[in-house]
């Protein structure tokens, strides 16, 4: 018998087929709102990657008489920097389990990876939390610097502060952008049903065509779930083809029988070898950038953003 024979990751790695990394990339990208409403670039080179967005418009002018010179007018572009940064998950469970033929493993582990990574990326990109510094400001601090926030107390019901005059879309399209989409919390599900005609005739209607999806003035609506739709932030609408996400690594995952897991103050949370456990880690690295080029209707970048959000 040999003694030094040894079982390394590529050996554990083999428990999960390889073809499931791109299953789970587009999984994670249908669950998260913000990559499904977003738009995605071609896959980074680089950790860093420049978007390059346009700062300056061209000017045109009338010549008066058949001979005048004709004045020149320039563009400019400025680079929007994407960063890429790690989102990992960790599951953790028993060999014994592992060791189970009658348990479908990889199928169980495989729904919550995916929920996850799709919640925290959701998490950071609309409201900021867990998000790196290397990253944009986060959706709603950004339409909140912009004064793009609205009231929901501040209207007359539901369908006023969305598309009335100072309502949601409003903000977005005085900055020169149509509203392409609205990514909005469970509960306004109801909100929706209940706003109703003085005849009591629902207001909103479901799209004919798909069944189950809700639509506002023919913009799809997309309920946040897995925990992430905020009751503060009650709807985000905005031009989701401004919010660009590209992917520097795509899902790689490694298993491991050894080592510990520890906490945000380092107390050993699990030791793998000790407790017969083994854990299953995903990685993937992306960035996201919000491109708000120069647009006629709002030459001022400090007063223009894509996106705004109603509030209770």
């Amino acid at each position: 018998m040999a003694f030094n024979q040894v079982m390394g990751r590529s050996e554990a790695g083999g428990l999960i087929p390889n073809p499931v990394s791109y299953e789970l990339l587009n999984s994670i990208a249908v669950q998260s709102v913000v990559m499904k409403l977003g738009r995605r670039l071609r896959n980074m080179s680089t950790h860093e990657t420049e978007l390059p967005v346009l700062s300056a418009l061209a000017s045109a002018s009338i010549r008066d008489g058949e001979y005048d010179l004709i004045q020149t007018t320039k563009m400019a572009w400025e680079n929007k920097v994407i960063t890429a940064k790690h989102v990992d998950a960790i599951v953790v469970v028993s060999q014994d389990a592992l060791a189970d033929s009658g348990i479908p493993l990889w199928d169980e582990i495989k729904p919550e990876l995916v929920s996850a990574a799709s919640e925290t990326i959701d998490h950071a990109m609309l409201y900021g939390t867990g998000k790196p510094a290397a990253w944009p400001t986060a959706i709603v601090a950004g339409a909140l610097a912009a004064s793009h926030n609205v009231s929901l107390a501040a209207h007359e019901d539901l369908y006023d502060a969305m598309l009335g005059e100072t309502g949601v879309f409003a903000k977005v399209e005085a900055d020169g952008y149509q509203v392409t989409g609205i990514a909005a919390h469970l509960s306004q599900k109801a909100a929706y049903r209940n706003c109703r005609t003085t005849d009591g005739v629902p207001v909103f209607q479901p799209d004919p065509v798909q069944a189950g999806r809700s639509m506002v003035d023919g913009v799809p609506i997309e309920f946040l779930k897995n925990g992430v739709g905020s009751s503060t932030y009650k709807q985000i609408a905005g031009d989701w083809q401004q919010l660009v996400y590209s992917s520097r690594q795509d899902i790689a995952y490694e298993v491991t029988t050894t080592g510990v897991i520890q906490d945000g103050s380092g107390n050993i949370m699990y030791n793998m070898f000790q407790q017969h456990l083994a854990a299953i880690k995903l990685t993937m690295r992306l960035g996201f950038q919000i491109s708000n080029p120069i647009n006629r209707e709002n030459e001022t970048e400090a007063t223009r953003y894509p996106f705004a959000y109603l509030t209770a």
